[in-house]
């Protein structure tokens, strides 16, 4: 299809800006050129005015699209070849998968607590029980490797400590042998938390406040969640070539 003079301007700002195109936004500039133009400046303004490094944003787009609530493939695959053509290594790029393989534990930290309050409603549970020798090792190396300790952890310590051991050893890697700063780890945690397919609040106020701790400023992790914010986009990019390939069946018929 030969493009209009006003797509093509929108094409080449788009590939200016942003560094990359496919298919995909091909498709959506055939469609409507103007929404793609306003998509472009709402997802540059990180890029326009940001203050993360580029490898790191591409990051934070790929703890958004290869989180378990989302899961956008041809994101991950975009995001992974941008952040090594800037440079990311695959040990940087494993660490963010690893640090985002952790959102499972949210049954945990959200389920725990409502089976211990449906336990003393049903007059099965008077209050927690004295941590043993044993429960307070495992909280003691978790608070050394993870840096913090949270009260959401408090329950499943005491009622399941052969399942909290096992997830402090699973979610510590990254921790004991990664390369990424603590305040980048933090910002994966604080993405997938932020993002509108999880929306972890509990978790996300957790993580701001380590990266904080870490060093991380207020527009840096703003930044973070400015990168989130577009994940909207992909009901755009997976169903526009469907319209496409069904206007041509249509067409045909």
């Amino acid at each position: 299809m030969t493009l209009t003079a006003r797509q093509q301007e929108i094409k080449d700002e788009f590939i200016r800006v942003r560094g990359t195109w496919s298919e995909t936004w091909e498709g959506v500039l055939r469609l409507d050129p103007e929404f793609l133009k306003a998509y472009l400046d709402f997802s540059a303004v990180p890029w326009r005015n940001g203050v993360l490094e580029p490898k790191v944003k591409e990051f934070i787009y790929i703890a958004i699209d290869a989180n378990a609530t989302h899961m956008y493939l041809p994101g991950v695959r975009q995001h992974i070849r941008t952040a090594l053509e800037l440079g990311a290594t695959p040990q940087e790029i494993m660490e963010v998968l690893e640090l985002s393989a952790t959102l499972g534990i949210h049954a945990m930290n959200i389920g725990v607590p409502v089976l211990v309050e449906v336990l003393q409603e049903k007059g099965l549970r008077t209050g927690p029980a004295p941590l043993t020798d044993e429960q307070e090792r495992l909280k003691a190396d978790f608070t050394k490797t993870r840096g913090y300790w949270h009260a959401f952890w408090d329950e499943m310590l005491e009622l399941d400590p052969a399942m909290f051991a096992a997830y402090t050893e699973f979610s510590s890697v990254p921790w004991r042998t990664g390369v990424l700063e603590p305040k980048v780890k933090e910002f994966v945690y604080i993405a997938f938390d932020t993002a509108a397919t999880h929306l972890y609040v509990k978790g996300l106020k957790l993580h701001i406040e380590n990266a904080i701790g870490h060093g991380a400023t207020a527009r840096e992790i703003l930044e973070v969640m400015e990168i989130a914010s577009v994940l909207g986009i992909h009901g755009v990019t997976a169903a526009a070539p469907i319209l496409l390939e069904e206007m041509e069946a249509h067409r045909a018929t």
